[in-house]
């Protein structure tokens, strides 16, 4: 293989660089993948180099072969000016917004984040003395109303977790930087391959990696990626909080990063398929899927992203908890789990009711919520008409 620069990387296909990103096997005696450093202790020639920190690493927390070999992958693949890696994909939200935000200012938050970071903002947030602002995410140009002049950071999740509401991400973001805000996205539904965050206004890109990076459903990983303006805060939070991520992991990340393509674009098949099949069953009332031409968000959509990925939602026609549990309980191939972006089905019940501020959930039935695995689709199809016929046999 021959040695390619990362400016010539640059300029390929993103499969191409999802599987030359980051690896040189010339650099390892031609074996494909990099190698797992395990290593905390990096030794220096001299007290000279010791003290003058001449080496390429220093200390195990603050990057190795392994983890320099990730971030380079990711930055090929989505062009930003750095990555950091966290331990989970909370650690990676929290970690954006902590490096962009001080005791006294304030943030606009979306009302239909991922809950765990709202969690985060209500209780570790309010702690440090920071204001949070939850906003509909569908306010578009209104969001302007909600600015403040201690406004530092406007977040955003496209689409919305659970419900899918699509937002205006360059609308946003032009406002937000026309008032001095950085721009935060939670881009791990779409990943960069079907939503270039950057050439879309994002200044700090969000990744729960234990999702379609990982892709297998087993690791915990976070990524956060910065634009040219905020990776210096980024940079220098990261190093400053002690982050870091076991060799591991990283691997684990690295390995599902290179399939990342040709899984999500199955996930993508499939669940459009599945997404169509229920959007004509009786026993549905709606689908939450912003790749169908029938949802409020498909014009955005459109506009915007590249693909979709395998998670959406379902609003069942109205029943008793028996009847959702009926329907979910003796589902073979869909487990019931919180994670998603692995490569098996999964389904959990949800009502968000509860956690939302801005905006009100009320959906007319029982939600739903899929991950379309890379099981054969006759297979899914079969299993979920099963399921709705339990339900519709408890339904009234």
């Amino acid at each position: 293989m021959k040695k390619i620069s990362k400016s010539e990387i640059a300029t390929f296909g993103e499969n191409t660089r999802l599987v030359i990103g980051g690896r040189d096997p010339s650099d390892y005696h031609g074996f494909v993948n990099p190698p797992v450093y395990h290593g905390s202790t990096v030794l220096a020639p001299t007290v000279k180099d010791l003290l003058g920190h001449t080496q390429r690493y220093a200390y195990g927390r603050r990057g190795n072969p392994t983890s320099e070999a990730f971030d380079e992958a990711m930055k090929a693949l989505d062009g930003s000016a750095g990555v950091v890696t966290c331990p989970s994909g909370l650690s990676a939200v929290s970690a954006a917004l902590l490096s962009c935000l001080s005791s006294g200012d304030h943030l606009l938050m979306v009302d239909t984040t991922y809950l765990p970071t709202r969690q985060f903002c209500d209780k570790v947030l309010k702690r440090l003395g920071i204001e949070t602002t939850y906003y509909d995410p569908l306010a578009g140009a209104g969001i302007e109303e909600l600015f403040r002049p201690n406004t530092k950071a406007v977040y955003l999740e496209a689409p919305g977790s659970q419900s899918f509401e699509m937002q205006d991400v360059p609308l946003i973001a032009a406002i937000a930087h026309k008032r001095g805000a950085a721009v935060l996205l939670d881009n791990t539904w779409a990943t960069p391959l079907f939503f270039d965050a950057f050439a879309h206004g994002v200044d700090l890109s969000i990744q729960a990696g234990t999702k379609y990076i990982v892709g297998h459903s087993d690791a915990m990983f976070g990524v956060v990626s910065a634009s040219r303006k905020a990776w210096p805060a980024l940079k220098s939070f990261y190093g400053d909080s002690g982050l870091c991520v076991g060799p591991d992991d990283i691997y684990l990340a690295m390995r599902g990063l290179r399939t990342m393509g040709v899984r999500l674009r199955q996930h993508q098949d499939s669940a459009l398929r599945v997404a169509k099949w229920l959007n004509s069953r009786p026993e549905v009332q709606r689908v939450l899927h912003p790749g169908l031409e029938s949802d409020p968000g498909h014009a955005i959509w459109k506009r915007d992203f590249k693909g979709a990925s395998g998670l959406f939602s379902i609003i069942l026609q109205p029943a008793p908890d028996a009847a959702v549990a009926a329907f979910l309980d003796e589902l073979k191939f869909f487990g019931l789990g919180y994670s998603w972006g692995g490569y098996e089905s999964l389904a959990i019940p949800f009502d968000c009711a509860e956690y939302r501020t801005a905006t009100t959930w009320n959906p007319g039935g029982p939600a739903v919520r899929l991950h379309v695995g890379l099981e054969d689709i006759a297979d899914l199809i079969a299993d979920l008409d099963a399921g709705l016929a339990r339900f519709r046999a408890l339904q009234e």
